[in-house]
């Protein structure tokens, strides 16, 4: 017998999940291969510091205490307190260890891209086409910086909420359609969804407009036959994004407002150069997409605004394509709703109101190049159609393509494996990038090559002249190497443009002292204290120098009790190093008795930190204490 139209039905539709479910699976399979690797990374020193192994709030993990700071508190110059949490919730899961964060970036990311998936399949019916373009979604090596990045948590995470609410949305025009009570339920879920990728990354607000976008197509909201949309968004249509619209405007207050400073940092760049810049920034990520080679993780402004010829042709460019896809929308609607998903996505981040001062970034692309691949995909399976081998070609060119975006991907990522590999990649594609150079060389200096880290701090400098940071880490470099004037020069130079940095004022002091010029030293110890009092490594050089230097007309034995008692107890009356001080003074002020007791002190506290040079040191120096002798004047 044959089968009747409910078991072949039924079959259809057991093939249709089987297909889908391996779909998924395909899809975190192609993830884990791409990124999977990441999971033996470190942090990176690029914002990583801030956001994670630097931040001691996140010390008190998925507390309701921790809760409470997240949303109380704006962190990195974002409010964004539900990406906050899930570091809390790194950390109490992993603690220092990096591999357990990119781990979930990977996992959220899968989610992702499978929800992309489930969702496109559900609005268009295409299984192939919607797979097709969540796996480009998913292994595109503009994806790296996203997810290959600890700090871009809320890249990941905001793209997971923003799928979401994409699938409630569609749930819920299907509830709607069909007159269900369940479609204020979804709707609900809309608005919930949305919220928590705004709490994720404020960059979602553009979510409305995308709804609006798929209202279009391939929902078909829009009345069948209004020409051009003559007769405009019907509506009930604008009707739906009002509860959105309101909380997309709430959010890009609470965005400018918790910018603050970050953004008035971007401002000093000319507003026409940054809207040049957004123009050029619109072609930039088009050519990424089909050559995603010379990805760095910071490209720097060019040194020079784009010519006029050259500013005309890009907007000339835009404007086509835009006419163009506004002039098919009826055949091919596609073409309309990706090519301005794509235009639209990017509004919040092309630069015109920017916090930073980068010119574009590929973690920009993560959402946005969705509406591109939409209209690319569909189009292309419309043009195929008609083709005699369509099944072979099509396939055939798929798998390839995603097989060379699997291996692009994989080595883009790999960059991303420490710090020092990350900044010389950059370096390699970008010229003029005083931000690589600057953090190679903290990076450099962290691993103990500080004349390596020299180079790099004046190669930042050379594009860059005036930048504090370079010029006080390249200052402290140059003074553990023995290089004093350069290390002056360059202390000096970081006063004219912070003149009343304590900690700069001490290093500078710290120089002059070791090039024996002491008078001017203790100089810039005093305006240190001025500025900062109770600093106990300034306290204890100071009273070092009162208390050892040659020169005799400086030294005050009664002075430097006071400062190195001071810094003793600051630090616990625990410290070898200021008991030694201590120790020195009390002999400058002729208190020998006093002198030999605290070097006896600092003797033990020395040999019990195994500090070998330091007990030697005083070994020595209270001999000379039994014998009513001063220590010999030395750098401490």
């Amino acid at each position: 017998m044959g089968m009747t139209n409910s078991q072949t039905a039924r079959e259809a539709g057991n093939a249709a999940t089987l297909q889908a479910v391996c779909v998924c699976f395909l899809l975190v399979l192609a993830v884990l291969v791409v990124f999977g690797q990441t999971a033996h990374f470190g942090f990176v020193n690029y914002d990583d510091p801030l956001y994670v192994y630097e931040n001691a709030q996140l010390s008190s993990g998925v507390s309701l205490k921790g809760v409470a700071y997240a949303f109380t508190h704006v962190e990195c110059s974002l409010y964004h307190p539900l990406t906050m949490i899930s570091l809390r919730l790194d950390y109490q899961l992993h603690g220092p260890n990096a591999g357990g964060y990119h781990l979930a970036n990977v996992l959220i990311h899968a989610a992702s891209a499978v929800l992309l998936f489930l969702v496109m399949r559900r609005m268009t019916g295409a299984l192939w086409r919607s797979a097709f373009l969540a796996a480009v979604f998913a292994i595109h090596p503009l994806r790296a910086e996203s997810v290959a990045w600890v700090t871009e948590r809320k890249d990941v995470l905001g793209a997971f909420f923003f799928m979401l609410t994409l699938g409630a949305y569609v749930r819920y025009v299907e509830m709607r359609k069909a007159e269900s009570r369940k479609q204020e339920l979804f709707y609900a879920l809309t608005l919930v969804f949305f919220v928590l990728g705004l709490l994720s990354k404020p960059t979602a607000v553009v979510l409305p407009f995308v709804l609006l976008l798929l209202d279009y197509w391939p929902l078909n909201r829009f009345p069948a036959g209004t020409s051009s949309r003559a007769a405009g968004i019907p509506k009930r249509l604008i009707l739906e994004k009002i509860p959105l619209l309101a909380l997309a405007a709430a959010a890009c207050v609470v965005t400018v407002i918790a910018a603050g400073e970050g953004v008035s940092t971007a401002n000093r760049i000319p507003m026409p150069m940054r809207i040049c810049n957004a123009v050029v920034s619109y072609l930039v990520y088009l050519r990424q997409m089909f050559w995603p080679a010379g990805l760095a993780v910071f490209y720097p402004y060019p040194a020079k605004s784009p010519s006029l010829w050259e500013m005309a042709a890009a907007i000339l460019l835009l404007a086509v394509i835009s006419g163009g896809v506004l002039m098919l929308r009826r055949k091919r609607p596609w073409l309309l709703v990706g090519w301005f998903w794509y235009l639209g996505v990017l509004v919040p981040v092309i630069g015109v109101v920017q916090a930073g001062d980068f010119a574009h970034a590929d973690r920009n692309s993560y959402l946005s190049q969705i509406g591109l691949c939409v209209a690319l995909i569909w189009e292309a399976a419309g043009v195929s159609a008609v083709w005699r081998c369509r099944r072979a070609v099509v396939g055939g060119c798929s798998a390839a393509i995603l097989a060379a975006l699997t291996y692009c991907a994989h080595a883009q990522a790999s960059f991303w494996r420490d710090s020092e590999s990350l900044w010389n990649h950059a370096l390699s594609c970008t010229t003029g990038n005083d931000v690589a150079h600057y953090n190679l060389g903290n990076d450099l200096v962290k691993h103990g090559r500080d004349d390596d880290a020299i180079v790099q701090f004046q190669e930042a400098l050379a594009t860059q002249p005036v930048n504090y940071d370079v010029h006080y880490n390249l200052a402290n470099a140059l003074l553990r190497r023995g290089r004093l004037d350069e290390a002056i020069a360059q202390y000096r130079d970081c006063l004219e443009i912070a003149p009343d940095n304590a900690d700069v004022l001490n290093n500078l002091g710290n120089a002059l002292a070791g090039k024996g010029a002491d008078a001017a030293a203790i100089a810039q110890y005093q305006k240190s204290l001025a500025i900062k009092p109770g600093q106990v490594n300034v306290l204890n050089n100071l009273a070092w120098l009162l208390a050892t230097t040659p020169g005799t007309a400086l030294r005050n034995g009664a002075k430097a009790v006071a400062l190195a008692t001071q810094a003793s107890q600051l630090s616990g009356e625990a410290n070898p190093v200021i008991l030694h001080t201590l120790a020195a003074a009390y002999a400058e002020a002729g208190m020998y008795g006093e002198a030999t007791a605290t070097a006896r002190r600092a003797l033990e506290l020395a040999r019990a930190q195994q500090n070998s040079a330091l007990a030697a040191t005083l070994q020595k120096e209270m001999e000379l204490y039994e014998a009513e002798t001063p220590p010999a004047t030395a750098p401490q």
